[in-house]
């Protein structure tokens, strides 16, 4: 059994999601939840502390082997994406502390692994995600959701790397 943190990272909110893997590809949900990082702050540096603070505390009470973050998505302004890449860095550098093996992939990589399609939209992907996970009328916000997507996806390249005889570097696309 291998368990599995995916992280989608955001200035504001930051999606955490953990699934456990047993050696025949079968998913298990174990956790979700979203940092909420305006709360009490709305001091941009606070908020990368109290992400830097939440990613540890997950880590130390589930105690994944393995994470998985989504890269930045560029569709936004310029300083949002300064913003998402400052979080997306505390995330990473609270992982790399930790000795944790981290991989990394774009959201149309996500897409693509759980709906077949690069442009699916959040609606779809939810989907994939209770139906993978089996969460029948389970209520998931959009980032928790996000964030078992990343770890999901994590889970099948990592599986078919494996097949593959290959690392799950060489499976990734930009």
């Amino acid at each position: 059994m291998i368990r599995l943190l995916g992280i989608d990272p955001g200035s504001r909110r930051t999606g955490i999601g953990i699934i456990d893997v047993d050696t025949y590809g079968h998913y298990s949900f174990v956790h979700c939840e979203v940092l909420n990082l305006l709360i009490d702050t709305d001091n941009f540096p606070e908020r990368l502390g109290k992400l830097c603070d939440g990613i540890d505390a997950v880590i130390s009470e589930f105690k994944p082997q393995q994470v998985a973050i989504e890269t930045v998505f560029m569709d936004k302004s310029a300083m949002s994406a300064l913003k998402l890449g400052h979080a997306r860095g505390a995330a990473i550098a609270t992982v790399v502390r930790r000795h944790l093996p981290l991989s990394e992939y774009a959201p149309r990589v996500i897409k693509q692994s759980l709906v077949g399609k690069g442009a699916a939209d959040k609606d779809q992907v939810q989907h994939m995600v209770k139906l993978l996970l089996n969460l029948q009328g389970e209520r998931l916000q959009a980032d928790a959701s996000d964030a078992l997507a990343v770890a999901l996806t994590h889970a099948h390249m990592s599986a078919t790397a494996m097949r593959a005889g290959v690392p799950v570097t060489a499976l990734r696309r930009r």
